[in-house]
């Protein structure tokens, strides 16, 4: 799931506030509010529940019927869509916190976004990430120093990364681990498989088919090149990076030649040199 701001958002058609209409009537009402552009229930709903979320990111954890009081919504309506909203993991109810006197009966809940709601709206990390690097090739003076800085940086950083898959893949049998390795990597969001090359008998082809970061890898190659490296190191093999999603490409495809395939298992359909990650090939696409 996916919220955008407000303002980007059809109508949603919901029950108000101190409505007394019979349902015939309020049929008729949705009907006409949606004459020549019928919205479906199910995108009526969604775009609710859209609004609860945001009104509880913009104004913090709140109960049902602080909400219902913002979005105009009968509290009954409200707390369906906090009930739906808690069962996808967006929100989560939390005592309210009282201050001075509590008065009797049972506190009221508040309903909090999760980490998970949060990351729904949109974030600014792949900017900020790119600032960060741009920082890091300045400081070092720029040019082939700057290069250099942030290919430093990308090698520590995916150094890190691969301990938490070495153990996978060293547990392995040699003919499996690129298959263990995708496992690893699909456990960290990449969404990997291990398929065969267009020729089996020479080898291989680990495929991610998501990359979170190749917004900014498509500025800074190094860390596609960097995880080249990280690959040819866990699997004991030199590997091709064949393509990447930061070039443009549906999916990072990385050749791993077959263990026992001599000279031939270093000769890829794309090209005539495997190297284990350069800046010919690392971050683009060597075709």
């Amino acid at each position: 799931m996916k919220y955008a701001s407000e303002d980007q958002e059809g109508p949603a058609v919901e029950e108000t506030a101190g409505s007394a209409a019979s349902a015939p009537e309020h049929s008729e009402r949705r009907a006409a509010a949606g004459a020549g552009h019928p919205a479906a229930p199910h995108d009526e709903q969604q775009g609710t529940r859209n609004k609860v979320a945001r009104s509880i990111l913009d104004h913090g954890p709140s109960t049902a019927a602080e909400l219902a009081l913002r979005l105009e919504l009968t509290q009954a309506a409200v707390r369906r869509h906090l009930d739906a909203l808690a069962a996808e993991g967006v929100v989560e109810p939390r005592e309210k916190r009282v201050y001075g006197t509590r008065g009797r009966g049972r506190p009221a809940r508040a309903f909090a976004l999760t980490d998970c709601g949060r990351d729904a709206f949109d974030q600014a990390y792949d900017q900020l990430a790119t600032e960060a690097l741009r920082w890091i090739a300045q400081s070092a003076g720029g040019g082939e120093k700057g290069e250099a800085a942030v290919a430093a940086f990308a090698r520590a950083r995916l150094a890190a990364q691969a301990e938490g898959y070495r153990t996978e893949v060293e547990a392995a049998e040699p003919e499996a681990r690129t298959e263990a390795l995708a496992k690893a990597l699909t456990a960290d969001g990449y969404a990997a498989t291990a398929r065969s090359a267009p020729n089996p008998q020479l080898g291989e082809q680990l495929c991610q088919h998501h990359c979170p970061v190749a917004h900014v890898a498509e500025q800074y190659p190094q860390l596609c090149e960097a995880e080249t490296e990280v690959f040819s190191r866990l699997l004991g093999t030199h590997v091709q990076r064949l393509a990447t999603i930061a070039h443009g490409d549906g999916v990072c495809t990385t050749f791993v030649p077959k263990a026992g395939a001599g000279k031939a298992a270093h000769r890829t359909p794309r090209t005539t040199k495997t190297t284990t990650a350069s800046a010919s090939t690392a971050g683009r696409n060597p075709a």
